[in-house]
């Protein structure tokens, strides 16, 4: 079932109930005690959801073929730089190492013999036992044998560090958010061996309409499932990619998190509240018309599940259920003061209708 449709249940079922409850009826429903709709001395706040971003997130892959043959880190684990994540069988690899290695002793000893035979055809050649083509000879074959030593050298360098590419180390400190591979898998150049991002470098990425004109007040950012997350920031702090989307006309607006903040994760819901110029709208391709700011008193709004209602009061000064679209809200009332803030209304209300302060009360009018 389309979520408008679902919505629209919600609220008839929500509609019907409040009709129903039982108590005594009003004698006069002008005893209800109401407040006309205020104008808001704040600006608009227009909400951008967006989406809680690693600045470094990082997919490791390795740059040699070979077996899985050591797992050591699950995925939710923390890891330092350098630590090591997983092995490949480097046992080829090691052979080849061992090899070179061996090439090099060889190559050293055929230096050493060269350098000896140099030597004492330095010595005839003093003497005047050989020519001096005979010298240079011997000087050509010690620097042959000098500069094969330095190749093989350069060879069992390269062997020793592929072979150290059999192990899997962290790049950066982080915690590993995804292991795709188990023991036996075989990993080969470029295919992903587990994902890895930094809990210290989080942002908000949200999509806001290019046609947004904003008013010079901060903005606020809030992640709804991790409670007392809500602060104001100011717009300068926010970064704008200078690219536009050309389906959505959109931009891409991200904003970095404190570094402290705990709980949060790479994938979770967030929002930017951003202040709208006045008369300005809020929305790509809307009239540009100037809208008045409009607000209701906090104790007369009626929430129950995704629907969010006032009562107004008709022209018999009965009240009528309504359903309505809030800007931001504050936080839970925790006293009466607290109860009577002002909440920016975006849409289903008009100046100078009256609001019921007490849902319960108007709830059982009939």
């Amino acid at each position: 079932m389309p979520l408008d449709s679902r919505r629209m249940l919600v609220a008839l079922a929500v509609t019907a109930g409040l009709a129903s409850v039982a108590g005594l009826p009003f004698a006069n429903a002008q005893a209800l005690a109401s407040a006309p709709i205020l104008a808001s001395h704040s600006p608009h706040l227009h909400a951008a959801d967006g989406v809680v971003e690693a600045v470094r997130d990082t997919t490791v892959s390795t740059q040699v073929a070979g077996a899985v043959v050591q797992l050591l880190v699950r995925v939710g684990d923390r890891v330092q730089a350098g630590q090591e994540l997983l092995r490949l069988d480097a046992q080829p690899a090691r052979q080849g190492a061992l090899a070179s290695a061996a090439q090099v002793e060889a190559a050293r000893t055929q230096a050493q013999l060269a350098d000896s035979e140099l030597a004492r055809q330095k010595q005839l050649f003093a003497r005047q036992y050989i020519s001096q083509a005979g010298l240079e000879r011997a000087q050509a074959q010690a620097q042959a044998a000098h500069a094969q030593m330095r190749a093989l050298q350069a060879q069992a360098g390269a062997a020793s560090a592929q072979a150290g590419l059999h192990i899997v180390r962290a790049p950066y400190s982080g915690i590993v958010s995804e292991l795709p591979v188990a023991l036996g898998d075989m990993a080969t150049p470029g295919r992903p061996l587990l994902r890895l991002y930094d809990p210290a470098a989080l942002r908000i990425t949200a999509s806001v309409p290019q046609t947004l004109q904003l008013a010079d007040a901060p903005a606020q950012w809030e992640i709804p499932s991790l409670p007392g997350s809500r602060a104001s920031v100011a717009l300068n702090d926010i970064q704008r990619l200078p690219t536009i989307d050309r389906s959505t006309h959109t931009a891409q607006w991200r904003l970095p998190l404190p570094g402290d903040l705990t709980g949060a994760a790479p994938g979770m819901f967030a929002r930017l509240w951003l202040p709208v110029a006045p008369g300005a709208s809020a929305q790509p391709g809307a009239s540009s018309v100037p809208t008045p700011a409009l607000a209701v008193p906090a104790s007369a709004v009626l929430r129950r599940g995704e629907l969010t209602a006032v009562y107004v009061l008709d022209e018999q000064q009965r009240p009528r259920l309504r359903q309505v679209r809030l800007g931001q809200a504050p936080a839970s009332p925790a006293s009466a003061a607290d109860a009577q803030a002002s909440i920016p209304v975006l849409s289903g209300l008009r100046a100078g209708e009256r609001v019921v302060l007490d849902p319960q009360a108007a709830a059982r009018v009939r």
